[in-house]
């Protein structure tokens, strides 16, 4: 048999079963060794096998014991290879024809499984109406460059609400890598997608966030009010990172009369917490 696309078989582990999926890669069924390797109990891997099959037909309000060896395993499971192990056996269930209520249990376990193996399947879905929050839940929380770059890929080709999840979720990541394409959407014409690229920057914070939310002239009155409420959010950042000079200088620049009450009078205090008062 050649060797699947994504198998997550540990060297000199005996391999299980093979199945084409599809989302166009290969996932095991597992064999008694890789259950081994996913810390579950050999004495339980006839129930780790059933509930597999339970989530084929899960759905809500649906007794949630049948798959209770899975969040099992997915805990049990703290090395690489494990987790490895486990991640394409939930990915191959995805593959399946899982209704909405099963996907979300399966998102939410690869958020403690997960890797860039997951970004590729995760992205087929973050045009879908329907199960584009699914796939960012698990996407905000799996480390890894490979799942931050699908969200930045995914910029090119979404609109509307799925477009404005996806730069959402690039900013819920904290990652500065993401400014330069949040950047780019801040200073376009569309008020929405200009708005939400602002706040994801003031989310990351950073000195470099900073420095894309000031280059920008805003193209309405909104776009300018997200540009301000990220600012002071960037400054906030600034001071509890012990920069308390860069932080006031966005907390001065902010205090003019031609600032909303709300926002002088945030800066106000941030002036004054950088000088040490409450």
């Amino acid at each position: 048999m050649p060797k699947p696309i994504g198998c997550a078989t540990a060297p000199g582990a005996s391999r299980g079963r093979c199945e084409a999926s599809p989302f166009g890669f290969r996932f095991c069924t597992l064999s008694e060794t890789h259950y081994k390797q996913l810390k579950v109990n050999p004495m339980n891997i006839r129930n780790l096998d059933q509930a597999f099959e339970a989530l084929k037909t899960f759905d809500w309000g649906s007794d949630r014991a049948p798959l209770a060896p899975i969040e099992a395993a997915a805990v049990a499971a703290k090395d690489s290879s494990a987790q490895a192990a486990l991640e394409q056996k939930l990915l191959g269930a995805l593959g399946g024809n899982l209704n909405r209520a099963g996907k979300d249990f399966v998102c939410r376990l690869l958020v403690l499984v997960g890797s860039g193996a997951a970004a590729p399947v995760l992205a087929k879905w973050l045009g879908s109406a329907e199960d584009a929050q699914l796939a960012r839940f698990a996407l905000e929380r799996i480390p890894g460059s490979e799942v931050r770059q699908v969200l930045i890929d995914a910029l090119n080709n979404l609109k509307g609400d799925q477009l404005l999840g996806a730069i959402s979720s690039l900013g819920a990541r904290f990652e500065p890598e993401s400014i330069p394409a949040l950047a780019r959407l801040l200073g376009g014409t569309d008020e929405k997608v200009a708005t939400a690229a602002a706040s994801a920057l003031g989310d990351i914070r950073g000195a470099d966030a900073v420095k894309a939310l000031g280059a920008v002239k805003p193209a309405s009155e909104a776009v300018r009010a997200a540009i301000t409420d990220a600012r002071l959010s960037c400054a906030e950042g600034l001071l509890a990172a012990g920069k308390s000079a860069e932080a006031l200088l966005i907390y001065k620049s902010l205090t003019g009369d031609d600032q909303p009450k709300h926002v002088k009078l945030g800066a106000t205090r941030g002036v004054l917490a950088c000088a040490g008062k409450k």
